[in-house]
């Protein structure tokens, strides 16, 4: 009797030192979540309390988003060893280092879970959202609880795309929910350690799966309200004040790597009597046919926004003077051929640019005098008779 008492006392102290150890890490790992707005930081945040022994210790983590456009669940980030060897040495490290949680979240660090061959292995799947139960992704986010997949079970799933890159002898995935909705996935496994997932590891994966998903969707927020505030409401480009943040940028970013940055000045020709005879309406519907244009010919690296007025502006990082004029030219062509078709009154109009072009270093040397040098080209080929393109002397 006094050896089940003996025993039991013994269970009930490991259950409260877990149950407090648990408590802490959730803690510690939620008010890191709370320092940042940064969706990549909080990612980071949460695959690091997954997997570091200082948190839940999970071997590997790999978080998955819902694109709703595309309807289809993307790998975002991941987490873990290439190998049982190569987990040895980071546990010894970290443990032989004495790192804490928060070192480990340190945003310096956090270029490593791109670069880790875990994320590449898994970076291109694409998963519909309406794919068979066969595919466990698209499976565990309509069932929107909580899957174990213990190992008698993982060969039903053998054939599910994630398991096809994702070799693993055991599974658990945890939805990342806010306000009843499933907006992403946790997925976490053992594999080098091929320690059993236990009923108690589920516990508290869940309590932290149910922080990082008001987490996740507060950052997603923060990104709408600041995109908003940064785009333009009648042409959906970046505003004013974005184009002088990002070019101020662009600027510090082409001086310390020594290359070159194109800026484009462009002004809708005879701008004023369209508006007084076709009234403010039409006025506003060619300034987005024309933002139209310029969405879809700019390249992924460069950053296009309305300058003001009728006048827009594209910043063309790592480009060259002949680069330059070569894109505006091509943009001038595509508005002059494009016909502009009114509904009310009914007219079909035609529209040209006048473009200014300036680079540095060549033409200037600070963001100011590229701005300016930019907006005198433009005026040049505006007053030299307009729908051309003038590079800045």
């Amino acid at each position: 009797m006094e050896k089940t008492e003996t025993s039991d006392n013994k269970y009930l102290a490991e259950q409260l030192q877990r149950a407090r150890r648990d408590l802490a890490v959730l803690y510690e790992i939620s008010n890191a979540m709370r320092t940042s707005l940064d969706l990549d930081q909080i990612l980071f945040t949460i695959l690091t309390g997954v997997t570091a022994h200082t948190g839940l210790g999970f071997n590997r983590a790999i978080i998955f988003l819902v694109n709703h456009k595309e309807r289809c669940l993307e790998p975002k980030m991941a987490i873990g060893p290439e190998s049982g060897e190569h987990a040895q040495k980071i546990w010894q490290y970290i443990s032989a280092s004495k790192k804490s949680l928060d070192d480990l979240i340190k945003t310096d660090n956090l270029n490593q879970a791109y670069e880790s061959s875990l994320f590449k292995s898994i970076k291109d799947l694409r998963i519909p959202l309406d794919a068979d139960d066969k595919n466990v992704l698209s499976y565990a986010y309509r069932l929107a609880t909580p899957l174990h997949i213990p190992p008698e079970k993982i060969s039903y799933y053998a054939q599910s795309s994630l398991l096809q890159v994702f070799k693993a002898n055991e599974l658990v995935i945890v939805p990342l929910k806010a306000k009843d909705k499933v907006n992403g996935l946790i997925v976490a496994d053992n594999l080098f350690t091929q320690k059993t997932i236990t009923v108690d590891d589920l516990k508290i994966f869940i309590m932290l799966a149910n922080q990082a998903g008001l987490a996740i969707e507060n950052a997603h927020l923060y990104e709408m309200i600041k995109h908003q505030s940064h785009t333009d409401a009648v042409t959906g480009l970046w505003n004013h004040g974005f184009f002088q943040e990002q070019l101020t940028e662009a600027v510090k970013k082409a001086q310390s790597e020594k290359t070159s940055l194109g800026l484009m000045m462009i002004d809708i020709d005879d701008f004023k009597p369209l508006n007084d005879t076709y009234g403010h309406q039409n006025g506003d519907f060619v300034l987005k046919e024309i933002a139209t244009i310029l969405k879809e010919s700019y390249r992924e690296m460069d950053f296009v926004c309305r300058y003001g007025g009728e006048e827009f502006t594209i910043i063309l990082p790592q480009t060259n003077k002949d680069q330059a004029y070569a894109i505006a030219e091509r943009l001038r062509q595509r508005i002059e051929a494009h016909s502009f078709v009114l509904s009310s009154p009914a007219a079909s109009l035609k529209v040209t640019v006048s473009v200014g072009v300036a680079v540095l270093p060549d033409d200037a040397k600070t963001k100011l005098e590229l701005i300016a040098k930019a907006d005198k080209a433009m005026y040049t080929a505006k007053f030299g008779g307009k729908n051309q393109i003038c590079v800045a002397e």
